[in-house]
């Protein structure tokens, strides 16, 4: 294991020498600076109806819990705004939070008018004072960058409606898949590991831990393609050789789009049960406030 990290008592790994607000503050302004004067990357048609998939089948989820109905919408650290313009195509009224417009203003300029820039721990807290609440809180790989990823989630749980969700995702990271990968010396590094940026690993056990800690039920855990499988022949091992890389993200791209065809009720438990046994390059959470009894969607 990484030196640098430790084991949280919730059983997720964290970065021992964290980092000040300031110093995370100085550090994503210098590079939100530096993606507004390179960024270049456009996405394929493939790469966009990939983010359109992901965003129904969490949908597809969000509806079994409140229902096909108009609601209200924030996302927390909402990046390029993919899921700020997919809501708000569906009639929901959304609001978005960023330390940057940058991405924004690059892919989903229609809905610069929901976005407020700032450091997003003082707009929770800000939206805490308020009598505002929401039906649905987006927390999109949001979670592993935070020095304190247990306070952000008490935080939104106060300005969730009753009856709301919230939609969480992560990296799995310290994977079954990728400890395995390393035992079986297909890779001799903990490649995931990305300091400053990601201070926080969870996988599906630990992420339901922190939830259960915070005040939250786990209604249902989703995974998405398992990209580290790839790791485990030498023709598509994209860690030992870094020019694969783009072969193996436009496959995972190409299956995803081709579950994602099956009916949705099926595509949705393929990703449950993946989750649940520990696979996924990401993870998603759905939470609910808890009321009584155990977690019934987490082991």
């Amino acid at each position: 294991m990484d030196p640098r990290l430790m084991k949280n008592s919730l059983g997720f790994w964290e970065i021992i020498e964290k980092p000040s607000t300031e110093e995370l503050k100085q550090y994503y302004g210098k590079k939100y600076f530096q993606e507004v004067k390179c960024d270049t990357h456009e996405y394929s048609l493939e790469e966009l109806q990939y983010l359109r998939a992901k965003f129904e089948q969490r949908l597809a989820v969000i509806q079994r819990y409140i229902g096909d109905r108009t609601v209200t919408m924030l996302d927390v650290g909402c990046g390029e705004g993919y899921n700020l313009a997919y809501s708000r195509g569906i009639g929901w009224s959304v609001k978005g939070f960023d330390f940057s417009s940058a991405g924004v203003q690059s892919k989903n300029p229609d809905c610069l008018d929901a976005l407020i820039t700032g450091n997003v721990y003082q707009l929770l807290a800000e939206e805490a004072s308020t009598d505002n609440s929401y039906d649905v809180i987006w927390l999109q790989n949001v979670l592993e960058h935070v020095i304190d990823p247990i306070e952000l989630l008490e935080t939104c749980r106060t300005i969730l409606s009753p009856e709301g969700i919230a939609v969480v995702t992560v990296p799995n990271d310290y994977s079954i898949a990728q400890i395995a990968a390393r035992e079986y010396q297909h890779i001799n590094t903990d490649f995931w590991v990305a300091l400053p940026d990601h201070l926080n690993y969870f996988t599906s056990e630990s992420l339901c831990n922190v939830a259960e800690a915070t005040g939250w039920k786990c209604v249902e855990l989703l995974a998405d393609f398992p990209i580290d499988w790839f790791l485990f022949h030498p023709g598509s091992n994209y860690v030992r050789d870094k020019g694969v890389g783009k072969a193996a993200h436009r496959a995972r791209v190409q299956l995803e789009t081709i579950i994602h065809q099956q009916p949705i009720d099926d595509v949705i438990n393929f990703w449950s049960a993946l989750a649940k046994i520990g696979f996924g390059r990401d993870i998603t959470a759905f939470l609910q406030p808890a009321r009584c009894g155990k977690t019934p969607g987490c082991k």
